[in-house]
């Protein structure tokens, strides 16, 4: 049985829902009810999703609209680029969409940030939708309105704010993942604990026997309670002017690691690796214990995700989190845990701090 769908508000700036699906037989009825019948739309997915979904979401779309194009780039972050959303623009003015046309997002976080910010941009902006099949982007990025493309050495250094009309859910879409991916989305799940709920934190560890089943049940509770925790700061922090900011936790050394690996490894493979940094940092401070880092390391390695990265020089990573598009004034606005699910932004960490942390990486 599906979920009741939670919305996403913020009064006179966004209102949009949230479906919590078992398959895409809704999805015309939902998109109906929020007003987006009729118009012209162009399916955005990758090489890998769209042999699997995008003719089942076609179907879906054609019964609430006659025009329904395709727009498929080769799958991986290194297609996450300028290149890709010119190639984008071309296919929707080929096609006539205008103004009040729609774009759909169908995948992960690659093409969930890179049609939004093509949607975004287009004829100054038009409406688009998520619709998430990887977990990872179905509890980060397809929440929240932030979009953008890497440019050159840089990670989502292009980008703008702009929510979706609705976010559709197809929670069947996860039985599809391999391991490594299922991985990466507990990651961020994890590290929506550590931010500010200890509770479900300390949950996610105690049932991770059951959740790497990939349980349906399990898995509709655990990405329910990180819409809704993301939804909340969304609300109250939309453009990330303060609150917003915590949600990078794990993710300044974690993304200077993913750059410098060159996406060999994946994004929440890199956020747990972060994660490890900022717990280092953290508990040379003397917020974490001895017992909580060791905590947190330990959840990241039941559900198989790397706490140390080979072959990379920490002057280099050090290096690299200086072009964080984070930076303000030219400190880094950091995340640090006070305690297992209680983060706070810091912006004067040090050089010397922040080697710790990427020395706790570093083998």
């Amino acid at each position: 049985m599906a979920e009741e769908k939670l919305l996403v508000k913020r009064d006179g700036d966004f209102c949009y829902p949230i479906y919590f699906e078992n398959d895409f037989q809704a999805l015309s009825g939902a998109l109906k009810e929020e007003g987006l019948a009729g118009k012209k739309m162009c399916i955005v997915s990758d090489s890998t999703v769209a042999p699997l979904y995008a003719e089942q979401v076609k179907a879906e779309l054609l019964k609430i609209t006659d025009h329904v194009c395709q727009f498929v780039f080769p799958a991986g972050e290194a297609h996450k680029n300028l290149d890709t959303v010119e190639d984008l623009y071309q296919c929707l003015i080929e096609n006539g969409l205008d103004r009040k046309s729609l774009v759909v997002a169908l995948g992960g976080g690659v093409t969930g940030d890179l049609s939004g910010f093509g949607a975004a941009t287009y004829l100054r902006g038009i409406d688009f939708i998520q619709i998430p099949t990887t977990l990872l982007a179905q509890v980060d990025s397809s929440v929240g309105g932030k979009t953008g493309v890497d440019f050159r050495q840089f990670k989502n250094m292009v980008g703008a704010f702009h929510q979706p009309r609705l976010v559709y859910m197809n929670m069947a879409t996860l039985q599809s993942l391999p391991e490594r991916e299922f991985g990466c989305g507990m990651g961020e799940i994890l590290k929506t604990g550590l931010i500010c709920d200890k509770e479900f934190f300390d949950f996610v560890c105690a049932n991770y026997e059951v959740i790497r089943t990939m349980d349906p049940g399990m898995l509709a509770v655990m990405i329910r309670r990180c819409c809704a925790i993301k939804a909340g700061v969304v609300e109250r922090d939309p453009k990330e002017q303060g609150e917003r900011a915590l949600l990078n936790l794990g993710h300044t050394i974690g993304h200077a690691v993913e750059k410098l690996m060159n996406f060999q490894l994946l994004h929440g493979q890199c956020v747990g690796i972060g994660l490890v940094a900022a717990a280092a940092i953290s508990k040379e401070r003397g917020l974490l214990t001895q017992e909580e880092y060791q905590q947190v390391c330990h959840a990241l390695e039941i559900y198989n995700l790397p706490l140390y990265v080979e072959g990379l020089s920490p002057q280099d990573i050090l290096a690299a989190t200086k072009k964080d598009k984070k930076m303000e004034q030219g400190q880094i606005k950091f995340i640090l845990m006070d305690g297992l699910g209680k983060s706070f932004i810091d912006k004067t960490v040090t050089d010397e701090e922040l080697l710790v942390g990427i020395h706790a990486i570093c083998r």
